[in-house]
């Protein structure tokens, strides 16, 4: 098993609406090419990549999504609509492309437009992954709302899919079309016939949080236990790998089935052999999560985005990074707490929060002076209604209980993505050092 390096944070800033994002698609569109893709001011949430392999899409946390060039490795096209985090995206089989996100709703573009063509509405809560029926037909999204929803490309109501009892965190279509699987935290992995009989329902010993379905049919799935769970078409369970320590967020399958690629919290990449059920190798960077990946149709190019606000690619046969990678540096937050486990164990967490005042507000409220200070109280910080009506006050104890039964499940209406740290010693070692370095 080999290691290789994914790479660091870069600089990045959020990017104004108006004539800016002009401005920004032009800078971006002279820059001089690189297998790097930048021009994200916030970690990438989401890729998706076009049949031919000559574009992408991409989403951030900086609530823009980009349309990128492989061929030149140039940006195309920033667009801007949704009202938080880009969370989704996907092509759509006519070149338009889709994208999602934590204001619940789902737009549809076309190539060059400036506003989305449609948007889809109807979602009570974050939409979280995207998926594109066989036949183009149809664009299947799943939601934090516990429901998958069946959208008509050509118009028209959509079906939804009710049953899971918490988040719906990954949803893909069977190769044949006659089925779409989801994946959900609440531990169950649900595959629905479309011709409205009932779901087979898997339940796993973890949450789930994607999934991906192979051409044969054999479905994949990653856990919140850091496990890749491969299942048949039927749903049985056939094969499981340990991809990493540290709960998987998202999967890929390459186009011949060959390769399963698995992102962890802390910035691993597994890549693991799927029919031998084996991992060939992991790319491992400084710490940071890698959010989103997909692989390219030759099956061997995987593009990574993550929290170092970049689009990477790699040789997934060789683990080779495509263009040149930096590691450490002066722009890890954490550089000055090397060896400390908690510090270790907050990486999952420095993609949308600061520690320090000065720093301010990210995706997520600066963490700066959080103990003793209620819950969606902090100035300058638009929280859900939601989290208004909570009574937590943030200490040590209260903070430990959040991570040890997920954001979820302790405070109702978050958009916090959703992790839980399993290890009571992590936790510990996490609320110590917050402890320490919050009090500056």
């Amino acid at each position: 098993m080999r290691k290789h390096a994914l790479g660091s944070p870069e600089p990045g800033i959020m990017r104004p609406f108006g004539v800016c994002i002009l401005v920004v698609a032009l800078l971006l569109a002279n820059a001089p090419a690189s297998a790097q893709l930048r021009g994200h001011g916030g970690p990438v949430r989401a890729v998706a990549v076009s049949a031919d392999g000559t574009t992408a899409i991409s989403g951030s946390f900086d609530t823009s999504a980009i349309r990128w060039s492989l061929e030149r490795n140039t940006a195309l096209q920033v667009l801007r609509f949704h009202e938080g985090a880009v969370n989704a995206v996907a092509v759509l089989k006519d070149g338009r492309v889709a994208t999602a996100g934590e204001d619940r709703r789902i737009a549809l573009w076309t190539a060059g437009a400036d506003r989305p063509d449609t948007v889809l509405e109807g979602h009570a809560a974050p939409v979280v992954a995207l998926a594109v029926s066989p036949g183009g037909a149809t664009l299947a999204s799943a939601s934090w709302d516990g429901t998958v929803r069946l959208w008509p490309l050509a118009g028209g109501s959509p079906r939804v899919l009710e049953g899971h009892k918490q988040n719906v965190n990954g949803v893909a279509f069977m190769p044949d079309g006659h089925a779409v699987v989801s994946a959900g935290y609440d531990l169950t992995l649900r595959v629905w016939p479309l011709d409205g009989g009932a779901p087979v329902i898997t339940t796993l010993p973890t949450p789930l949080n994607s999934v991906a379905v192979a051409p044969v049919g054999e479905i994949v799935t990653g856990g919140a236990d850091g496990r890749i769970y491969l299942l048949s078409s039927k749903g049985d369970l056939v094969g499981e790998v340990q991809a990493g320590e540290t709960p998987i967020i998202a999967v890929a399958v390459s186009a011949d089935g060959a390769l399963v690629a698995a992102a962890g919290i802390r910035g691993s990449v597994a890549i693991i052999e799927r029919t031998a059920r084996t991992l060939a190798r992991t790319l491992v960077g400084p710490g940071l999560p890698v959010w989103s990946l997909a692989f390219l149709p030759d099956n061997r190019t995987l593009i990574t985005g993550g929290a170092d606000r970049l689009v990477r690619r790699w040789n997934a046969a060789s683990g080779d990074h495509l263009g040149s990678v930096a590691m450490g540096g002066p722009d890890d937050p954490l550089a000055a707490y090397a060896g400390d486990h908690g510090a270790e164990v907050f990486r999952a967490c420095v993609a949308c929060h600061t520690l320090a005042p000065d720093e301010g507000n990210r995706a997520g409220p600066t963490l700066a002076g959080i103990f003793g200070r209620k819950i969606a109280t902090l100035p300058g910080y638009n929280f859900s209604p939601a989290l208004k009506k909570l009574d937590i006050v943030w200490t040590p104890e209260t903070v430990a209980k959040l991570f040890e039964v997920g954001p979820a499940a302790y405070t109702p209406g978050t958009k916090m993505p959703e992790q839980t740290i399993g290890a009571a010693e992590d936790r510990k070692a996490l609320v110590e050092f917050l402890d320490k370095v919050t009090k500056r």
